[in-house]
């Protein structure tokens, strides 16, 4: 029972601040009363050097006080009423802080804003591209898309088939206006499979070739002829992008319309 109480008090003193030698020391000292620095760190489990640099914490806490000269200096312990009087010294001690803090929060809100501007990073060559396509794999909604399925295929050789398996797996979904090519038409009978919407669009009227994926708070673009992929970071700007989207996806699913029936031999006037 007694190692039980003792087990309780060290956790107890530890919770409220104490180091584990600190414990040891005080508790040692508490059974003693007083002794000397060799006495308390014996009865403690530690060495002498230790004691002291111990003790001497102790005493700047008020948790014990010293009577007479080396070599027969001691150490009292005080009343145990004083961790309650170190504690609310404490506090004390923390609202003057907290007051101080309240006053210079403001200017460093400020200052913590002008890091919220948006960033753009830049990356180079076929690592570079694959990084960008790694980081839509983060994206926690359904990304837009703007994709060449030929030029995708083409600058990175291999890639993307396992990139659609995974992209799937986790769950991201994507919408994606592409250029009407025989390449275009064979991914779309993966939409599915792949968790993708795909509207194809006249190639001779919109044969664009970046890729741009919107997705969270980033506008994210793979430059195939110049080997380049750009993530813009910036709530204000993806948003933005989002809204053209949603315009340009609007028309692009008539024009989708209109290639299907124009393909079923059917004409309409695109």
């Amino acid at each position: 029972m007694r190692q039980n109480e003792n087990l309780n008090l060290k956790k107890t003193l530890e919770f409220v601040g104490f180091s584990e030698k600190e414990v040891l020391v005080y508790l040692a000292l508490i059974e003693l009363g007083k002794g000397t620095v060799t006495q308390i760190a014996r009865k403690a489990g530690i060495n002498r050097p230790t004691g002291y640099h111990v003790l001497d914490s102790l005493d700047v806490k008020g948790l014990v006080k010293v009577s007479g000269k080396e070599p027969k200096e001691e150490y009292i312990a005080e009343s145990p009423d004083q961790i309650e009087k170190m504690l609310l010294e404490k506090i004390k001690n923390d609202e003057v802080f907290i007051k101080e803090a309240r006053k210079i929060i403001p200017e460093l809100k400020s200052m913590h804003n002008v890091s919220d501007r948006p960033k753009v990073l830049f990356y180079e060559g076929r690592e570079g591209i694959e990084k960008v396509y790694e980081d839509t794999l983060t994206a926690t909604e359904p990304i837009r898309a703007y994709a060449s399925v030929e030029n995708m295929h083409q600058g990175l050789p291999g890639y993307f088939p396992e990139y659609y398996k995974r992209r799937a797996s986790k769950g991201i979904a994507i919408r994606a206006i592409v250029p009407d090519s025989e390449t275009g038409r064979e991914r779309k009978n993966f939409d599915q499979k792949e968790m993708r919407e795909t509207a194809l669009v006249p190639k001779h009227m919109f044969d664009f070739i970046p890729e741009i994926n919107i997705y969270d708070n980033k506008v994210m673009i793979a430059s195939w002829r110049e080997k380049l992929g750009i993530i813009i970071e910036s709530t204000e700007i993806a948003d933005a992008m989002k809204k053209i989207y949603e315009l340009a996806w609007a028309e692009a699913k008539r024009l989708d319309v209109a290639l299907h029936k124009g393909q079923g031999g059917e004409s309409e006037t695109l």
